[in-house]
């Protein structure tokens, strides 16, 4: 994206309002969700830097960080301009930890986060891990090496809905033909969206629909996320991971690749790589928050593509989301509600 001759100046500050102290009951154990890539949308972020100075802190971090205006691209920025891969990644990491400041402001400390592909950063970002000016550079780059490790129209990627992720795994195999197609998103019981060369993918999404699945379409993505392909990718990035500082977590992430809970810096590290080529297991790692007991989710980021993941995981426990001021107030007393009809220990 061309930059602008214009300096953009972010809106004057709302004075924060008031907010109670968060009363934690410890039969109820919380959960904070950072999307990824297809969550964004034009102005989002704005009304969170309008309302909150630790918001707006964010927003100026990033565009020092990266050397241009983050901010009008999230404020102002085209769909195209933010679909961009390199640009998306950024802009939904400061979105997240912009979202993530405001809510930990008022004394929201989650038992345990997850971040949905890019979200992990987010995630790694709110616990400690690392600090947002090393995620929302890494990211950057993340973003530019998966654009640039697959040549354009040579992989791509679908979503198949209806089947199990089992049965997902079986159409890959057998769709592969000794080319690269698998599992990148297991996202749910009943939605998985494959990656892989352009013409394995379609024989899987054809052989998916011969197979029951309810639906198997091709999703218009600029490369073949969490595959094989990738390894270029991975190699340019694990350098950069490997030279930033990672810290012990604040709390337990959820790692996309195994789907278990770690809490060291070095773990971190390792799943970052590890994640740029292997599946996002997002479908297990609710399920074992769920099973360690938590029964309030909030998804901290843009949009609610979390959210609805949820209710087709366990509509028994709760979902909030936070991604402007209005979502903000209503996610905090819907948590206080929640913790209150919890029954003691």
């Amino acid at each position: 994206m061309r930059k602008s001759n214009r300096s953009f100046r972010l809106p004057p500050l709302l004075p924060p309002a008031a907010e109670p102290e968060e009363t934690h009951n410890p039969m109820s154990k919380l959960a904070l969700l950072f999307p990824g890539q297809a969550s964004q949308y034009p102005g989002m972020g704005r009304d969170l830097a309008e309302n909150f100075p630790e918001s707006r802190a964010v927003f100026e971090e990033a565009d020092s960080a990266l050397g241009f205006s983050v901010s009008k691209l999230c404020f102002e920025g085209s769909e195209d301009a933010l679909k961009l891969t390199e640009n998306t990644q950024p802009a939904i990491l400061t979105v997240s930890v912009a979202a993530y400041r405001a809510l930990e402001t008022r004394g929201i400390t989650p038992d345990f986060a997850a971040g949905h592909s890019l979200g992990e950063y987010s995630a790694l970002v709110a616990a400690g891990a690392v600090t947002f000016f090393d995620a929302v550079t890494l990211v950057r780059k993340r973003g530019r090496y998966m654009q640039e490790a697959v040549p354009p129209g040579e992989g791509a990627m679908a979503a198949i809905l209806g089947l199990s992720p089992a049965d997902v795994a079986d159409v890959c195999k057998k769709a592969a033909e000794h080319e690269v197609v698998s599992p990148a998103n297991m996202n749910s019981p009943e939605q998985t969206v494959i990656a892989g060369g352009a013409a394995a993918v379609k024989r899987a999404v054809e052989i998916a629909s011969q197979s029951g699945a309810k639906r198997a379409v091709i999703l218009a993505v600029s490369a073949p996320f969490h595959c094989a392909l990738l390894m270029p990718a991975q190699q340019r990035l694990e350098p950069y991971l490997r030279a930033v500082k990672f810290n012990a977590l604040r709390f337990p992430l959820i790692t996309n690749v195994d789907g278990e809970a770690i809490t060291s810096g070095d773990e971190a590290r390792e799943a970052l790589i590890r994640q740029v080529t292997l599946p996002v297991r997002w479908l297990e790692s609710v399920r074992e928050m769920i099973d360690q007991g938590v029964n309030i989710f909030v998804e901290v980021g843009p949009g609610k593509v979390l959210s609805g993941l949820l209710r087709q995981i366990d509509r028994s426990v709760r979902c909030f989301n936070v991604e402007d001021a209005a979502s903000l107030h209503s996610t905090l007393d819907k948590i206080a509600q929640a913790r209150a009809e919890a029954p003691e220990s």
